[in-house]
């Protein structure tokens, strides 16, 4: 048997919500649709898909991370072909810029709902 990556999946208070964050931000469309669970696929391929679950107590992780408080364990990095013009787009949508940036040609964000993603340039 080979395994192979089906989705990634973010919790969020309001999976609807955060789903139309990241369908705006990628261009990809909604495959499934439900009050507790959504799912976006690329248009090129139904698979990995990025998925948005329910989590009625979610608490964002924090960035950078520091001792006691909730830490990022996984988060989206995001290739663009212009990092300025896609870092003012993504705020535009909602997502805040990190004030600690950890390299020049990489962007740390925000989602609306805490999640952290990065927008890197090819070859970063």
């Amino acid at each position: 048997m080979t395994a192979t990556l089906g989705a990634f999946v973010l919790g969020t208070p309001d999976p609807p919500a955060l789903a139309d964050f990241y369908r705006a931000l990628l261009g990809w469309e909604e495959a499934e649709r439900g009050p507790e669970w959504v799912r976006l696929t690329s248009p090129e391929q139904e698979r990995p898909s990025l998925s948005f679950q329910l989590e009625t107590d979610h608490t964002p992780p924090t960035w950078p991370q520091r001792p006691g408080v909730q830490q990022m364990q996984a988060h989206l990095d995001l290739r663009v072909d212009d990092l300025e013009a896609e870092t003012r787009r993504a705020c535009a949508l909602g997502a805040t810029l990190c004030e600690e940036q950890p390299q020049k040609d990489v962007r740390v964000l925000l989602d609306p709902h805490g999640h952290p993603f990065c927008l890197f340039l090819p070859g970063a």
